[in-house]
């Protein structure tokens, strides 16, 4: 408005000087002084407020001008009418530029057929006529310009919210990852040292060696436990641009070290596995954890003496993945024919569910065909040539 304020005075400023010329001049059709100035003052005033109302400006500009026009005092109302038409071009639209350009041909036309002009009505005529189209093609190029402004902002605002979901929705898959990778490394650990400590609690009078062994394990475990979550929660402290290093996750190598530890925990391991050396870190990863959980379930659920076997064995392209046990232990948990069974569930099971299907492979869970418990899983390599 501070700009429309400017235009306003200096046009006005324009019929004030004209009309002072005329008065030197003597013109005899001239009003005097004091119905002259408010009659410019009125011209140009509505159009301080063009852009904010612009309809509402351009009717209020086309009355004052036809008796402005009527009293040949400047060029006023020629200037205001036409910034008029293409304000309501470029703020309001077509469809009202259009209705407000008629009234003006109207107007337009009653004040040329009460003006004796007959020399002059076709100059009248085209130069209404090229005001009309100049006014009308400057606000139908500036209006097309505002809309692209108006639609590339709504696209800049588009993709910074898509950026935004895209944003957030990695984050939370990073944290679904990391809350699994703790679930995992909380609970093995947890329950091998459970386990041994249970078994150093019954052994440390009758076998102290057997009750020291225990002991070690536990403080292995749980130290090798500590170091995969101080690592787990560094990551979510800091980004990876840090430069600092990072312990590598455990992989499909660490299969022996893994079942050394169930061997020590008091759970004899079978491991039987093929070549697994060019596998991709994640299907890796993924093998490692499963085979840990499953362990890990065989430890806490199949009882005392149980045997576990676990093969890993790669055929072409698939990698199968079987972990088995002989024991007889049960989750308390009812069928619906009210025994009690080792049935899938929890966060452990559901964990390596997600992480076979997120490389596109298959999990089955459930009872051994010749007792005991087994988990299947397939996952397809997908190595990048």
């Amino acid at each position: 408005m501070a700009g429309d304020t400017v235009l306003a005075v200096l046009l006005g400023l324009v019929d004030m000087l004209l009309f002072v010329a005329d008065q030197f001049a003597e013109l005899p059709e001239l009003p005097p002084w004091f119905v002259a100035v408010p009659i410019n003052i009125a011209m140009v005033a509505p159009l301080v407020f063009r852009r904010r109302s612009p309809l509402w400006s351009a009717y209020v500009v086309l009355v004052i001008s036809i008796v402005h026009a009527t009293l040949m005092l400047g060029i006023g109302s020629a200037a205001g009418l036409a910034m008029s038409i293409y304000s309501v071009v470029v703020y309001a639209g077509r469809r009202q530029g259009l209705i407000f350009v008629g009234a003006v041909i109207v107007s337009s036309a009653v004040q040329l057929a009460l003006e004796p002009l007959d020399d002059e009505l076709v100059i009248a005529i085209l130069f209404l006529a090229f005001g009309i189209a100049l006014c009308w093609t400057l606000g139908e190029f500036v209006g097309a310009r505002r809309a692209y402004d108006v639609e590339v902002e709504a696209r800049l605002h588009l993709l910074e919210t898509e950026r935004d979901q895209a944003t957030r929705i990695a984050v939370a898959e990073e944290r679904g990852r990391i809350a699994r990778e703790l679930h995992d490394v909380v609970a093995h650990a947890v329950s091998v040292m459970v386990v041994q400590a249970d078994g150093a609690s019954y052994a440390i009078e009758s076998n102290p060696e057997l009750a020291r062994r225990a002991l070690q394990t536990i403080s292995e475990t749980g130290r090798g436990a500590l170091g995969e979550l101080r690592r787990l929660l560094d990551v979510l402290r800091s980004d990876d641009a840090d430069g600092e290093p990072r312990v590598p996750q455990p992989d499909a190598h660490a299969l022996a070290e893994l079942a050394d530890r169930m061997r020590t925990a008091g759970v004899p391991v079978e491991l039987e596995t093929n070549e697994l050396g060019d596998l991709p870190a994640g299907v890796s990863l993924g093998i490692y954890r499963i085979v840990q959980e499953s362990l890990t379930n065989t430890l806490k659920h199949a009882g005392r003496g149980a045997t576990a076997s676990v093969r890993v064995h790669r055929t072409g392209d698939l990698v199968e993945v079987q972990v088995s046990d002989d024991g007889a232990g049960r989750i308390p948990q009812l069928t619906p024919a009210g025994s009690s069974q080792r049935l899938p569930g929890g966060n452990g099971l559901i964990g390596m569910r997600e992480r076979a299907h997120v490389y596109g492979g298959t999990l089955d869970v459930g009872p051994a065909p010749g007792g005991g418990w087994q988990v299947r899983a397939a996952l397809p390599v997908r190595l990048d040539k």
